[in-house]
């Protein structure tokens, strides 16, 4: 039986700890400042630090709890000066490994705004623009490997690359990356087995390199799971127009098939996977991890045919059952893990069977805990994406159409998004409905029957006056008609207005009305200083929507006045905090205050004390029950 993504969501109770979050307790305990900061070995930008930091960024995006992006920012912050320099990073070395910690760097800008976290990330990106190629176009691995392209290096530099391109408008890095993956799959791959060896020589002037294809003698397990893992992460970015988006998704089917005729019968796959019967042979705890975070995610993206998730599930329970084990102090940890493995170099590695079986076994190596942690946070998905799958979330991007400039200077939309990472997105609360199956789209248009037709829940967010938008689109008697049909007709409207001087109450109420429901044009719960306590929104047993949520934040409320068929589901005293009216087959849900985007939902600012992610994710569960069958 598989574990809960986070106990609350689907038991209300939210104590138990997943497996991820017991090896990020290890990862934290153990390596308390920084993967790196060990006095015992001296500091270097590497992958590893990356790997890691990836899965306690899923962590913190699937429980809202800031240690975990604290823990990236100081990990960070200890290679990352105030200028935007990256200590120990040598360009010259083109070592593509020094590239995955880019995409935590990205992260960080994202979400603080911090302009040395750009300047850092661009440092790397400039690497890729330089970064010695094969003659036909391929990355190599490292300058001391020159002409050589290695599966691991794909997922070093790809998905990076691919999130550089996507938030900074380089649509044309797309082909790009697109053809890395599609060159060395028509190189690497074994037309036998559809499994990819670990690397390709152009030149043929390695020692371990076959002089008729370039190719490394074995198939080694983790270099193949880093190219699933690139591939799963870089479609997540692809542009769907993109012809190498298809180019891609073949690759990962084909890879796919390939990883579940190698699985064993426990679940879990052997460190040199052309060579399962040989003596000596054992079974690779990252390479596992990878695999199962590569199929559970392809499926989860739409890329794989859910055939494969019991292909990861076994997977994952063979990990569980072989590699996870507590230490003397009460941590988790992870068994079963290669510390090295490659080709070349000095001392000299040549990919023999008798290399990789010479090369140590460690607990706790940071790649595999890496890999588990991810693998780990897809898994722990499971239980809850079932609960919207095939429902559509549809967030209004036009009478909340306010807009700006990036770095860049791209004019881009903002404030409450569902791409918006900074404090004013919905960044968190988009990965939340994801998280039970439900697929996130934006309606920049003024809505109509054929458009919200698409939709089965529709969100509407502070409603521009000329203070956030000179332009606005103020709500119309037409606008609200088509709105009120398609809630009569099942539809599930969410209306989160905002309080006096920061909405448009006038028109915006033509909607409201046409339920029961006025926002007058006031502003209560205001919190003027750093206490948070005048915010406070205390949640009585029994409510009807967040079930076991005892305390939410809500600041600066515009009031409601309800008539019928509405009524107050949450009350603060007199203070009407959410209102809720049935139309026909249709529900709407309404409330003063957008008071689950990120600022209040991600853990950094808020105190624990008050459970606004908790309550976003019980209030999603709700949302999507009130969808009636059959009906969009």
């Amino acid at each position: 039986m598989l574990p809960v993504m986070l106990a609350f969501l689907a038991t209300g109770n939210g104590f138990s700890q997943t497996p991820a979050e017991k090896m990020a307790a290890t990862v934290m305990t153990i390596w308390k400042d920084s993967l790196f900061t060990n006095p015992a070995r001296p500091a270097r930008w590497t992958y590893d630090q990356g790997v890691i930091l990836k899965g306690i960024e899923g962590l913190w995006l699937h429980t809202g709890d800031g240690k975990y992006f604290q823990y990236m920012q100081k990990s960070m912050d200890f290679f990352v000066n105030d200028k935007g320099e990256i200590r120990t990073y040598k360009q010259q070395d083109y070592n593509i490994d020094n590239v995955l910690c880019g995409r935590v760097l990205l992260t960080l800008y994202h979400v603080t705004g911090k302009e040395k976290y750009y300047k850092a990330a661009t440092t790397l990106r400039n690497q890729l623009r330089t970064q010695p190629r094969t003659n036909q176009g391929s990355f190599w691995h490292k300058k001391i490997y020159p002409y050589q392209v290695w599966l691991d290096g794909l997922y070093m530099g790809q998905p990076f690359y691919a999130e550089y391109a996507a938030a900074f408008h380089d649509k044309e890095a797309f082909n790009d990356i697109g053809k890395q993956f599609v060159w060395i799959e028509q190189h690497a791959r074994d037309p036998k087995t559809g499994l990819l060896y670990h690397a390709w020589d152009e030149s043929r002037q390695q020692k371990w390199a076959d002089p008729k294809t370039g190719l490394s003698p074995h198939i080694w397990a983790r270099a193949m799971g880093w190219f699933g893992n690139a591939m799963v992460d870089v479609l997540e970015n692809f542009p769907a127009d993109n012809p190498y988006r298809d180019s891609i998704a073949g690759i990962l089917k084909r890879f796919a098939e390939a990883v579940k005729k190698a699985q064993q019968p426990n679940g879990l796959w052997y460190d040199v996977i052309d060579m399962p019967k040989e003596k000596g042979n054992y079974y690779e705890a990252s390479a596992s991890s990878m695999f199962v975070y590569a199929l559970a995610k392809g499926v989860r993206l739409g890329y794989l045919p859910a055939t494969y998730l019991e292909t990861a599930k076994k997977g994952y329970a063979g990990i569980l059952k072989e590699f996870i084990a507590t230490d003397a102090n009460g941590l988790t940890e992870l068994k079963g893990t290669v510390s090295v493995s490659g080709l070349g170099g000095n001392p000299y590695r040549d990919g023999s069977y008798a290399y990789y079986m010479s090369e140590k076994v460690v607990v706790n190596d940071p790649k595999g805990v890496g890999a588990f942690i991810q693998a780990a946070n897809e898994m722990d998905m499971l239980p809850t994406l079932g609960i919207g799958k095939g429902k559509t979330v549809m967030l209004d991007d036009y009478f909340n159409a306010e807009r700006k400039k990036d770095i860049t200077g791209t004019t881009i939309a903002w404030h409450y998004k569902w791409n918006e990472m900074p404090n004013s997105g919905f960044s968190l609360l988009g990965n939340i409905f994801r998280s039970y199956g439900l697929q996130t789209r934006t309606l920049s248009e003024a809505p109509t029957a054929a458009n919200l037709g698409k939709a089965d829940i529709y969100i509407i967010v502070d409603a521009d006056n000329t203070g956030d938008n000179p332009t606005p689109n103020y709500m119309q008697p037409k606008n609200a008609e088509e709105i009120y049909n398609w809630v009569k007709k099942g539809g599930v409207l969410v209306l989160m207005h905002n309080d006096k001087g920061n909405a448009e109450f006038e028109h915006f109420n033509i909607l409201a009305e046409k339920f029961g429901i006025h926002f007058n044009e006031d502003s209560y719960n205001r919190v003027p200083t750093s206490d948070f306590s005048p915010g406070k929104v205390d949640v009585p047993p029994g409510n009807r929507i967040l079930l076991s949520v005892k305390k939410i934040y809500q600041k600066e409320v515009s009031s409601m006045t309800l008539k019928a068929p509405a009524e107050a589901y949450l009350k603060k005293d007199d203070l009407v905090i959410f209102a809720v009216a049935r139309i026909g087959k249709g529900t709407v849900f309404a409330t003063g205050d957008p008071w689950i985007y990120n600022e209040y939902t991600d853990g950094r600012r808020l105190p624990a004390e008050y459970e606004n992610f908790k309550a976003a994710n019980e209030l999603v569960q709700w949302l999507v029950k009130q969808v009636p069958k059959g009906v969009k």
